[in-house]
């Protein structure tokens, strides 16, 4: 049975997709400057995703995401992506402010509520030319 997933390997696999940007591999260096971690605490989260077959990593080699390692991150970017809209474009939160909340809410937003918001702000875009 798989383990739940935790906030921060949503969050590695996320930063592997933004950087690999459809393109392949990712060094380990540019996963710790995007997430301001240590290279050491970066190689052991990657073995451990490794471990559940969410990356593909040689030692000294790129990071890849798996398929199942990609569909978690495109997940969690488009839940990102729906609740940075929200705030800042909806409720005029400050862009820096409206990124790190939803960088903090994308984890534990269900897929019910993601998917209304989503609804939503689709209507209220058509209905209104908001966003």
């Amino acid at each position: 049975m798989q383990k739940v997933i935790s906030n921060s390997e949503e969050d590695y696999l996320e930063a592997i997709l933004a950087l690999s940007n459809g393109k392949g591999g990712v060094r380990v260096t540019d996963i710790a400057n995007t997430l301001n971690l240590s290279k050491p605490s970066v190689n052991k989260a990657i073995k451990n995703l490794k471990e559940r077959g969410l990356v593909t990593h040689e030692s000294y080699g790129p990071v890849y995401l798996t398929i199942n390692g990609e569909c978690i991150a495109k997940n969690v970017e488009t839940r990102h992506i729906i609740l940075r809209r929200f705030l800042k474009d909806i409720l005029g939160v400050e862009e820096q402010k409206a990124e790190d909340e939803a960088c903090a809410i994308e984890h534990s937003i269900s897929i019910d509520t993601i998917e209304k918001l989503s609804t939503f702000l689709d209507k209220l875009e058509k209905k209104k030319g908001l966003l």
